[in-house]
């Protein structure tokens, strides 16, 4: 099972490192970038905004699917028409919950075309997850890691044409950028429905309230899963806007940061997409996972910390090369949210494995405690340090999801032994640390170099201190 995860790790790795690094910072930045000052701070927050509400567009579906298939992959031909009945119900409340709520929040009626097109976009993403929950739980790991850029290729095609073309130069709008996303997601789901379709025997949709009843009340502990953890992880935005007298502005600094915590968490993202039914099936089927475990943490851990330590010393001149507005200021906030990155990564290796045991209850109520300790962290440190600040009750919020999803999963399924591991890491911190600085202060050539010098310093310590052990890898391709 480890030689399979590797194997589709790499491959799901290479094919997204191939799309949508280049979308994030040639698409997505040049569009910040074009837009006048303060243009995509305010898509930035109500992309947020519209985010705060996944509960009633997902209502944890896609994870409650993805394992459900996995585990029982005779169900399909059952659940699929159902939940796309389902989903259809949920979409409608989803949208009428959003403009009411931001009737009530005091966004202005100019506002509202801008917010329904980024709504109806995130209904399609929601759909494009759940079709490809039923791909992945199928075990077609590489169909799904196509469908995962699918969308991301169409938009730098559409975007590209849109930004560059001499016929469209100069006129670019921030509506444009989110029709753009409607148009790519339309057809990323209409491609994502076709394949699924071809794996079912037949597709018939019956309104079956009994049913549906059901499906809710099992998905209902996945969704309040997707409810918690999208607010704590998206609040900041919206209260940094709502918060403060030149919120726009600030959460367009903010964004920008954001974007790069944003591109280094696809990562993560994609460990978690693929060990989730890995690890439902094996759980299912009793079979030891602390092997794997241990092995995707220490992977992704060691990576996460190389890239801090590297950003750590270089923050400002990546922040200045990438944004016309960077500076010492956004490569503050940038040096935060990359610092909880690490601990994101944890929580995608132990939150998925304590989702596929079923462990929902235990994480919900971290969850919760995780959302009040980041709504007051919020609350005083935005009016104070401002985009900074929530950086820092994002961070410190992170590192407490991670603290107890580790004590939970020790406690309940003894994963290998993951105190070795963190103290592999703390010497790969200070390792990487101590020679990033030698190397800031001594080394006689560009900050781009340094920069390097110091990622390569990072991987070769991560190396010998077995965090990527690469003999083992080698030996795992050809098992």
């Amino acid at each position: 099972m480890k030689r399979e995860f590797l194997i589709n790790i790499i491959f799901l790795l290479a094919v997204n490192l191939l799309i949508k690094p280049f979308y994030l910072f040639g698409i997505d930045r040049t569009v910040q970038n074009t837009v006048p000052m303060g243009d995509y701070g305010i898509y930035f927050a109500l992309f947020n905004f519209t985010f705060l509400f996944q509960i009633i567009n997902d209502f944890g579906i896609q994870n409650f699917n993805n394992r459900n298939i996995a585990q029982h992959r005779h169900l399909l031909d059952k659940y699929f028409p159902n939940i796309l009945i389902l989903k259809a119900l949920l979409g409608l409340l989803y949208l009428s919950l959003v403009f009411f709520t931001a009737w009530i929040a005091g966004y202005g009626i100019r506002l509202l075309p801008l917010l329904a097109i980024i709504a109806v976009n995130q209904m399609l993403n929601s759909l494009v997850l759940f079709l490809r929950s039923n791909i992945s739980g199928l075990g077609k790991y590489r169909m799904d890691s196509l469908l995962s850029i699918m969308d991301r290729f169409l938009l730098i095609l559409i975007c590209g044409v849109l930004l560059w073309a001499p016929a469209f130069q100069g006129q670019f709008r921030i509506e444009w950028f989110a029709w753009s996303h409607t148009a790519s997601l339309g057809v990323t789901a209409g491609l994502a429905f076709w394949l699924v379709h071809r794996q079912l025997s037949g597709l018939r949709f019956r309104f079956h309230w009994p049913f549906l009843l059901l499906l809710l009340r099992r998905s209902a502990p996945y969704a309040l899963a997707v409810f918690l953890t999208s607010i704590y992880n998206r609040i900041d935005g919206v209260m940094i806007e709502r918060l403060l007298p030149d919120g726009r502005i600030e959460a367009d600094i903010y964004a920008s940061a954001f974007r790069l915590f944003e591109a280094s968490n696809m990562i993560g993202f994609l460990f978690a997409g693929l060990l989730l039914p890995i690890f439902s099936g094996m759980l299912q089927q009793s079979k030891a996972v602390s092997s794997l475990v241990q092995m995707s943490f220490r992977l992704i851990g060691a990576g996460a910390l190389v890239l801090f330590c590297g950003l750590f010393f270089y923050r400002t001149e990546v922040m200045s090369v990438l944004y016309e507005s960077g500076s010492a200021y956004s490569g503050r906030v940038l040096i935060y949210l990359i610092g909880g990155f690490f601990a994101v990564c944890g929580t995608y290796i132990f939150g998925t494995l304590l989702v596929a045991n079923g462990n929902l209850r235990q994480l919900n109520y971290i969850f919760a405690a995780s959302l009040l300790l980041n709504v007051v962290l919020n609350l005083v440190l935005i009016p104070k340090y401002k985009a900074e600040g929530a950086a820092i009750a994002t961070c410190i919020t992170q590192f407490g999801v991670l603290a107890f999803e580790l004590a939970l999963a020790h406690h309940l399924m003894r994963p290998g032994n993951i105190a070795d591991t963190l103290l592999r890491f703390l010497a790969l911190l200070a390792l990487s640390l101590f020679t990033g600085f030698f190397i800031h202060a001594y080394l006689d050539t560009g900050w781009f170099w340094r920069f390097l010098v110091t990622l390569a310093a990072g991987g070769t310590f991560a190396a010998g201190l077995q965090l990527i052990n690469l003999r083992g890898l080698a030996l795992l391709k050809r098992e």
